[in-house]
């Protein structure tokens, strides 16, 4: 199988890239990820500066997706996560949402254990590890890849994990995929501006989606899930609101008035992340219902 190792490490997602291995419809293969933080936070001693920016949230990549084509939909299937035995996390006064709470900067190494993260003595929580930046790249300039948009990227969406499938946009030949910034645990908003942050790799398996898919997009066993992107939260509504609507008409085949009243009823209106440079929201619609329209 093929293995791309994460020394192709990427900062920004951008048709400007060379790739770092070609990749045919159909195969299976792995990217191999560092932690956010460019494995420069490995001991509680160790705090992040202003100096790391430059390398923070390195992605692999790119592939280039063999055949595919601008205006194609790359479909990106999860098929396995591993991750190492640890995880960091660096909090900071006046970084994230909680910044104004938390006094000084500290860094903490929580243990993985037997599909746990310890986060004490008395307290471990269930490993389910995620990717925070999936994406291709965009048209035109690049994009670093602490930023969220229509061609994907830092979504920080906890259910882009294994066994989800994400549909992302093919702007430039290739589509140029990349990923990284694995969290063994995050909640809804990362809201201290880190999840638990930690590497490993990711099995993976592409090819080209027929359905007219609102992209970025996720799907698993149960949902339907689309994301979107904005500087204000009201602005994500719109976005990810228009995209369900969207599929329930375009590729359900639903009437407009129909569709916004099973959005109304079933639909989940959820927050991604807010500490990014654009802020992420989701919608959720569960897949037992849209079977039955």
């Amino acid at each position: 199988m093929k293995r791309i190792s994460k020394k192709h490490a990427i900062y920004a997602m951008s048709a400007a890239n060379p790739p770092a291995a070609h990749v045919a419809m159909g195969e299976r293969f792995v990217i191999e990820t560092e932690d956010c933080y460019s494995a420069r936070l490995k001991t509680k001693k160790d705090v992040f500066t202003k100096k790391m920016w430059p390398t923070v949230n390195p992605v692999t990549g790119p592939i280039f997706a063999e055949g595919a084509r601008a205006g194609d939909i790359l479909k990106v299937e999860i098929l396995g996560i591993r991750t190492r035995d640890w995880a960091v996390m660096c909090v900071e006064h006046g970084a994230g949402a909680l910044g104004d709470f938390i006094r000084g900067i500290e860094t903490v190494i929580l243990p993985i254990r037997a599909g746990k993260l310890i986060v004490s003595d008395r307290l471990s929580l269930p490993v389910n590890t995620m990717i925070g930046v999936i994406g291709t790249a965009p048209k035109g300039k690049g994009v670093l890849t602490g930023t969220p948009g229509e061609h994907g990227a830092n979504m920080d969406t906890r259910e882009i994990t294994a066994g989800a499938t994400v549909y992302l946009p093919v702007n430039v030949e290739g589509a140029l995929l990349a990923l990284g910034d694995l969290h063994a645990v995050m909640g809804d908003g990362e809201v201290c501006i880190c999840g638990a942050e930690t590497a490993g790799e990711v099995t993976l398996r592409i090819s080209i989606e027929k359905r007219p898919l609102p992209t970025p997009c996720v799907e698993n066993n149960t949902e339907m899930i689309f994301i979107g992107s904005a500087r204000r939260l009201d602005d994500c509504e719109k976005i990810v609101l228009a995209k369900a609507h969207r599929y329930l008409t375009d590729c359900l085949d639903m009437k407009p008035n129909d569709a916004a009243r099973l959005m109304s009823l079933v639909g989940q209106l959820r927050v991604s992340q807010v500490v990014d440079p654009l802020k992420t929201m989701k919608f959720l619609l569960p897949k037992k219902y849209l079977a039955k329209v």
